[in-house]
């Protein structure tokens, strides 16, 4: 394996960047009250951050394949730590929207590029237990920047936590530069086809297709049913939003006790059983979402929800790094890009059947799309990987 001292500073960077995505979540009360604005208005802070976020990926990746992985990490953890500091001192819901959206496209090429890196360092049959330790930071980030978002909020002022942000995006900076001192500055550049081309390329390539394919999917189905759990749990079963929000934890709490055991996991089960037991997971705990007759049988069903969903996504992530290794910025970034836009996508036709339907409805329906996708991309990846032992 080659050198990976800069992985832990990028994993930090991975931390905030998710951090940051979802610390407006439970603050929005605290905004609408600093500003005078409405929900909607105060909502505004997350939504620009996610547009940026999504439409950001199909820059970042030429630019790490030109410049340089970990450099242009370092220049985007830097722009958002500058992103976030001006956020701090907004002094309307306007700007203050404004500054997310700038947090949002300097954070969109952390974590594609430290997979593109980790995939240009890391054997392929060892890359799936790199970047399950990167998962750790990263649902780390997602799970403690809701909660830290609300509880600065309201024991102090917003204001801090787009602070705090900020420093820990610094502070991964400067040890991503720490770690990569000594190392050529060209290294990491070849000479490259135009990013058009590069895209292209990779479109025309079938098992691209599949993956890119399977990740919007993959996204649309299970961020689809995600949103609407605590809407559910709220209906169903009167549980306050609050409580609803702590069961959906448990989807975070699944992914973490995954990326403990996915070293383990993948030497057992190999990719494509592991992507395999991943569907089965998802699939049998959005049944038991669909069909649960107290809140209790939620619990489960979100832990097992989450491990599932974390197998079945690092098996695509380790895919995604393979695609191209030339342009591996590239390949990750539209990755990335798909998965956006399947979230964006599934949210939007799930919010559709909640309205002329139930909040349970596409449980129900995702259930078995979820484990129809598992076993076609299983079968589709055993036959890739069996396509790479003969050719070798």
């Amino acid at each position: 394996m080659n050198d990976l001292r800069a992985l832990p500073s990028l994993a930090c960077a991975g931390f905030a960047s998710m951090a940051a995505m979802r610390m407006c979540d439970a603050m929005l009360p605290a905004l609408g009250q600093s500003f005078g604005a409405s929900p909607s208005d105060a909502a505004q802070t997350i939504s620009a951050f996610a547009l940026a976020y999504g439409v950001m990926q199909l820059v970042y990746g030429p630019l790490g394949d030109g410049f340089g992985k970990p450099r242009v990490v370092m220049g985007a953890a830097c722009g958002a730590a500058v992103a976030s500091l001006l956020s701090a001192f907004a002094p309307s819901v306007l700007l203050l929207s404004v500054g997310r959206a700038g947090m949002g496209a300097c954070a969109a090429g952390i974590i594609p590029l430290t997979m593109a890196w980790v995939g240009d360092r890391v054997p392929y049959e060892r890359r799936q237990q790199v970047l399950a330790s990167l998962l750790t930071y990263t649902v780390l980030g997602l799970m403690l920047g809701a909660w830290a978002g609300g509880a600065i909020a309201q024991v102090s002022s917003w204001r801090v936590a787009f602070v705090l942000v900020a420093s820990l995006f610094l502070l991964s900076a400067l040890g991503v530069a720490r770690a990569m001192r000594n190392e050529v500055a060209s290294a990491e550049r070849q000479v490259r086809a135009p990013y058009v081309r590069q895209v292209q390329a990779l479109l025309r390539a079938p098992w691209a297709r599949t993956v890119f394919a399977v990740v919007f999917l993959e996204g649309a189905l299970v961020f689809g049913a995600l949103a609407f759990i605590p809407t559910a749990l709220h209906d169903r079963f009167h549980l306050s939003l609050v409580q609803a929000g702590g069961v959906v934890a448990l989807f975070g709490v699944g992914g973490l006790v995954y990326s403990r055991l996915a070293r383990r996991l993948v030497q057992a089960l190999g990719a494509a059983r592991l992507a395999m037991c991943g569907a089965i997971s998802l699939s049998l705990a959005l049944a038991t979402l669909a069909a649960m007759p107290t809140a209790a049988f939620a619990l489960p069903a979100c832990f097992l929800a989450g491990a599932g969903f974390y197998m079945l996504h690092n098996t695509l992530q380790n895919c995604a790094t393979q695609l191209s290794t030339t342009a591996r910025g590239t390949g990750v970034s539209l990755f990335a890009c798909a998965l956006f836009l399947g979230q964006s996508s599934g949210v939007t036709a799930a919010a559709i059947v909640a309205d002329r339907l139930s909040t349970t409805a596409w449980f129900a329906l995702a259930s078995p799309l979820l484990l129809a996708l598992g076993i076609a991309f299983a079968w589709r990846l055993w036959v890739q990987d069996a396509g790479h032992r003969v050719a070798a």
